[in-house]
């Protein structure tokens, strides 16, 4: 789904979500190739020219989700969570909520076999310097939260082309590498198999039961869908 599609898809759902006509929804989904600029991004950590983006077909977006520069592209599984976070139990903070999600995308990594950890005074998650090569950030988070109803979300490199990754400074981190599911395994993995481990996770890191739509017009009125 192009990004601003899926852009708007999530206003959709979060205004949905705090009317309280749908439940907490998780999206997964992937998007052509894409930079998005965060709250908190740097100009200066984008490095390719726009020439060489255009060249590239990558597009550029400026979002109001929390962190820096980060890519999006095929092979790469998005998750937008929308959530109320002030209905759970017990109520979660921001903080609290984004380790839960690198708590989910943890135990999907050791679904495949890949001991990933979190780094401390970062976020995201990262490959175990025991067992790999090197300590590279595998997933990506930043969230935006609007009256306890969350949006935006995380990006986990499956079979994700990580030359793009070198037309940005990614997450404004310099000094440690990028990696996926592909380059720790030495092959291609089943994107459905990634995208069925992650809700799975999703409903046992937070005690919930997920229930799986293939079709957004099952959630949404046909109406207000917005199509890729």
């Amino acid at each position: 789904m192009p990004y601003a599609q899926g852009l708007e898809l999530q206003e959709q759902l979060v205004s949905a979500r705090k009317a309280g006509t749908i439940g907490d929804t998780l999206l997964l989904l992937e998007h052509p190739a894409v930079i998005t600029l965060g709250r908190n991004a740097k100009q200066q950590n984008i490095v390719a020219s726009p020439e060489e983006l255009a060249r590239r077909g990558v597009e550029l977006f400026e979002c109001n989700r929390g962190g820096d520069v980060t890519y999006h592209g095929p092979g790469q599984l998005v998750g937008y969570p929308i959530f109320n976070i002030l209905q759970m139990q017990p109520k979660l903070g921001a903080v609290d909520f984004v380790r839960r999600i690198e708590e989910v995308l943890i135990r999907s990594c050791t679904d495949f076999g890949i001991a990933t950890h979190r780094v401390k005074g970062m976020t995201g998650v990262w490959t175990d310097p025991a067992t790999a090569r090197h300590e590279s950030k595998i997933a990506a988070l930043g969230i935006h939260i609007s009256r306890g109803v969350t949006s935006h979300g995380f990006a986990l490199n499956v079979n994700t082309d990580l030359t793009h990754f070198q037309l940005i400074v990614p997450c404004g981190i310099a000094d440690k590498p990028v990696t996926s599911i592909a380059r720790e395994l030495g092959r291609d993995v089943d994107s459905d198999s990634v995208a069925q481990s992650v809700a799975r996770q999703f409903s046992s890191v937070l005690n919930s039961q997920m229930l799986w739509l293939d079709s957004i017009d099952k959630l949404l009125p046909r109406t207000a869908t917005v199509r890729a």
